[in-house]
């Protein structure tokens, strides 16, 4: 009998340990997807289903990036779930399944894809006569607060069989992945929500989805990579010395397939390599970073201060369209101008002291391999806040495309001088010229004055 209890407690403490685990481990997942500087930002996918068929239904899939400046860039998003029961896919408009999986069961109607667990990516552009809108744009989204509102949206139309044809015995799929490209974003479970409201074109009729289905996918750094994909590096007009990136800041894996001239280049291409978004060949450096972003205090005004923010991309192999910046430094609430680049401040931060950073459209959106883009901002001087102790004037965290950039030690940080307005060069020039004016001056009297001495002294002995 004790023995029996004993056995029962340690089954209990078993199925406790492994409570806490899971538990923890969701915890710390919900922890590393939040994102401090965009708290809202989230992609979404709604699964309205528009009509009943004979063995299933009918869906509209919608995929929303709702984040504020993290794109899904080249070769575009993947999505995935596990099918409820044995579904297959009969046909689909705007998307394909990757794999069409065992479908030998099916003697003629095959469907497009008999797989228990189907990965679903975007069509190309062009690739079919475009039937729904916002679809066929190769898996790519733009961010919330970069660009307009439909960059944002991909759709596309699944036709569901061996299926539930009503909402009592239809079954929400579970398991849902998203890749953007790569691995980064977590998914929640399908949950069932009020279904979605629609109206036409003229705005004079309203219908409604049969059923709906949400998902919520967050972006974790922690989950797309161990190493960063940027760096940072500080310099000051004053200082001489460049605080680099630091040594293998994005790990150095890459060190020994790097190029250091673009002639090197075709000597390491592969025949028939494919570029799947991922491939890197970059330049050799010390970071072995794809992107460097270099950030210059250029001048100190009376009223105002001068930086100058540098961005470069070392990856041979890709090419970064509608790039964005996030910067956090407290006088980004306090811009008075800014070159080149297109500016915003984050709306969410309390502080308000972090800004995103765009290219300029038809001019410098793209940011091409082995080149940069450049631009020069004026701050507004805050008299009770701004200094040049401590590393004030550099950021506080940077990313690009939503990636974190490693900053270099603080310790590093280019030396700034005690004093709150420093002499500018062009100051110290004038007082120099005055300085030797006085000393030329003061040089030619006593020259005078000792020949007219020199002169008067024969006079007097005759």
């Amino acid at each position: 009998m004790h023995a029996h209890h004993q056995a029962k407690a340690s089954h209990l403490s078993m199925h406790f340990q492994r409570f806490i685990l899971l538990f923890s481990f969701t915890m710390m997942s919900s922890l590393a997807a939040y994102d401090l500087l965009d708290p809202n930002g989230s992609i979404t996918i709604i699964w309205d289903i528009m009509s009943w068929k004979p063995d299933g239904y009918l869906a509209t899939v919608r995929i929303s990036n709702l984040q504020m400046y993290r794109q899904i860039r080249s070769p575009g998003w993947t999505i995935g779930w596990t099918w409820a029961n044995k579904e297959v896919i009969w046909s689909m408009v705007g998307a394909q399944a990757i794999d069409r999986g065992d479908c030998s069961n099916f003697k003629t109607n095959i469907p497009h894809s008999c797989e228990t667990s189907p990965a679903i990516v975007d069509l190309l552009p062009g690739s079919v006569p475009q039937q729904l809108p916002n679809c066929c744009k190769g898996g790519v989204l733009g961010s919330w607060g970069q660009r307009d509102k439909a960059a944002t949206v991909s759709w596309f139309q699944v036709s569901v069989g061996h299926s539930g044809t009503s909402r009592k015995t239809v079954k929400v799929p579970k398991g849902f992945y998203l890749l953007g490209p790569g691995a980064g974003y977590a998914c929640s479970s399908a949950v069932v929500v009020p279904p979605s409201v629609f109206f036409s074109a003229d705005g004079r009729r309203k219908t409604r989805a049969m059923m709906t289905w949400t998902v919520t996918c967050t972006y974790s750094p922690t989950l797309a990579s161990k190493n960063p994909n940027c760096c940072v590096s500080l310099s000051s007009f004053y200082n001489p010395m460049i605080t680099p990136c630091s040594t293998c800041a994005c790990g150095c894996k890459d060190k020994h397939n790097c190029t250091k001239r673009d002639s090197e280049i075709s000597t390491l291409l592969k025949p028939n390599l494919v570029m799947d978004g991922e491939t890197q060949l970059l330049q050799c450096t010390q970071h072995m970073c794809p992107i460097q972003v270099h950030w210059h205090f250029k001048v100190n005004y009376k009223k105002h201060w001068r930086v100058k923010i540098s961005i470069t991309n070392f990856n041979y192999w890709l090419n970064y369209s509608h790039w964005n910046l996030v910067v956090q430094h407290p006088n980004l609430n306090n811009v008075t101008l800014v070159y080149n680049f297109t500016y915003k401040l984050l709306p969410y931060h309390s502080t308000s002291d972090t800004g995103v950073f765009y290219g300029v459209k038809e001019g410098n959106e793209l940011l091409m391999e082995a080149e940069n883009v450049q631009s020069e901002m004026i701050f507004g001087k805050d008299e009770k806040e701004f200094t040049l102790d401590q590393g004030w004037v550099f950021p506080r965290k940077v990313y690009f495309n939503g990636d974190e950039c490693l900053m270099p030690p603080p310790n590093s940080y280019p030396f700034l001088p005690k004093s709150p307005n420093p002499i500018h060069p062009l100051l110290f020039a004038a007082a120099l010229l005055l300085i030797l004016l006085a000393f030329c001056s003061f040089w030619c009297n006593s020259k005078i004055e000792s020949q007219k001495t020199q002169r008067k002294g024969p006079q007097l002995l005759r």
